[in-house]
C-alpha cells in the first residue's frame, strides 16, 4: 500500500516539474556594416530607378530638342554660306563686266589704229590685237554666264533651306512647347529626387566611397541603369540568370555585398530591399 501511495507522489510531482523546450534554430550573427552598406545601396538605387522612370515619361524629347536645335543651327549655316558665295559670284561677274568694258574701248582704240595703219605688217599685228580682245571678251562672258547660272542655282537652294529650316523652327516650337509642359509636371518631383539621391550619396564616406564608385560604374554599364537589384524566383532581377541556393544563402546573411557572377549587378535579398522601403516612406 505504501509503495502505491509513493507511486502516485512520484507521478504527481514528475507532472508538476516544468517540460524541456525545443531547441531553437538560432541564425548567424549578420554583420551589421555589410547590412546597412547593403540597406543604403538598395535606397540609392530606388531614388535613382524613380528619377529614371521620369526620364522615361519625357522619352526621348530632349534628344529630339537638341537635334532640331543643332539642324536648325546647320541650316542657319548653310543659308549663310550660299548667300556669301552669292555675293562672291556676283562681285566676279561685275569685275568681269568691268573688263568687258575695257576689252571694247581697246578695240574701239586698235580699229582707229587700223585705219591709220602704214603697212600689212602693222595692220595684221593690229588685227591679232583686236582678236585677242575679243577671245579675252568671251572669255569674260562666258565666265559671266556661268557665274549668273550658279547665283541662280544659289538661290534656289537658299529657298528651299529657307522653306525646310521654316519647317523644322515649327516643329522645334511644337516640341520644345510638349517638353516644357511634362517638366512643368515631374520638376518638382525630379528636384525633390535629385536632392534625396545626393543626400543617400553622402552617406557613402571613407572606405564606403569605393561602394558607390562600384555602384556608378555598374549602374552607368547597365541599360535599365538597375546597379542593386533582388533575387526574384531563384534568379537575378537585373539579367534574370539562376542563382544557384548556396549563393542565395550567403546572400541572406548579409556578410558580404554578392554580386551576380553573370551581370556583375549587386544582389540582395528581400529584407534588404524592405528595411529600404521602410527608410524611403519614412
Amino acid at each position: 500500500m505504501a509503495k502505491k501511495v509513493s507511486t502516485k507522489k512520484a507521478a504527481s510531482a514528475a507532472a508538476e516539474q516544468p517540460q524541456a523546450e525545443a531547441p531553437v534554430i538560432i541564425r548567424p550573427d549578420v554583420d551589421v556594416a555589410v547590412e546597412q552598406r547593403l540597406v543604403a545601396l538598395y535606397t540609392l538605387q530606388s531614388i535613382d530607378s524613380e528619377i529614371d522612370k521620369i526620364k522615361i515619361i519625357r522619352g526621348e524629347l530632349p534628344q529630339a530638342v537638341q537635334d532640331l536645335e543643332d539642324e536648325i543651327a546647320g541650316l542657319n549655316t548653310r543659308i549663310e554660306n550660299f548667300s556669301n558665295e552669292i555675293k562672291s559670284t556676283e562681285t566676279a561677274n561685275k569685275t568681269r563686266s568691268i573688263e568687258i568694258a575695257d576689252h571694247e574701248e581697246q578695240i574701239k582704240k586698235y580699229e582707229k589704229q587700223q585705219e591709220n595703219a602704214r603697212n600689212n605688217r602693222d595692220f595684221e599685228s593690229l588685227s591679232k590685237e583686236i582678236e585677242f580682245q575679243n577671245l579675252e571678251i568671251q572669255l569674260c562672258e562666258r565666265k559671266n554666264k556661268e557665274g549668273a547660272a550658279k547665283v541662280k542655282e544659289l538661290k534656289q537652294h537658299i529657298e528651299a533651306a529657307k522653306l525646310l529650316l521654316e519647317n523644322r523652327e515649327k516643329d522645334l516650337a511644337a516640341k520644345r512647347e510638349e517638353l516644357t509642359s511634362i517638366i512643368a509636371e515631374t520638376e518638382k518631383d525630379e528636384e525633390r529626387l535629385l536632392k534625396k539621391s545626393a543626400e543617400q550619396e553622402q552617406l557613402f564616406t571613407g572606405t564606403d566611397e569605393r561602394y558607390l564608385f562600384g555602384y556608378k560604374r555598374i549602374r552607368n554599364a547597365a541599360r535599365n541603369g538597375l546597379a542593386v537589384v533582388t533575387i526574384d524566383r531563384d534568379s537575378c532581377g537585373g539579367c534574370f540568370s539562376n542563382i544557384p541556393p548556396q549563393r542565395q544563402m550567403e546572400i541572406k546573411m548579409h556578410k558580404k555585398v554578392i554580386v551576380c557572377e553573370n551581370c556583375g549587378r549587386i544582389l540582395v535579398d528581400e529584407d534588404i530591399a524592405a528595411k529600404a522601403k521602410a527608410l524611403l516612406e519614412k
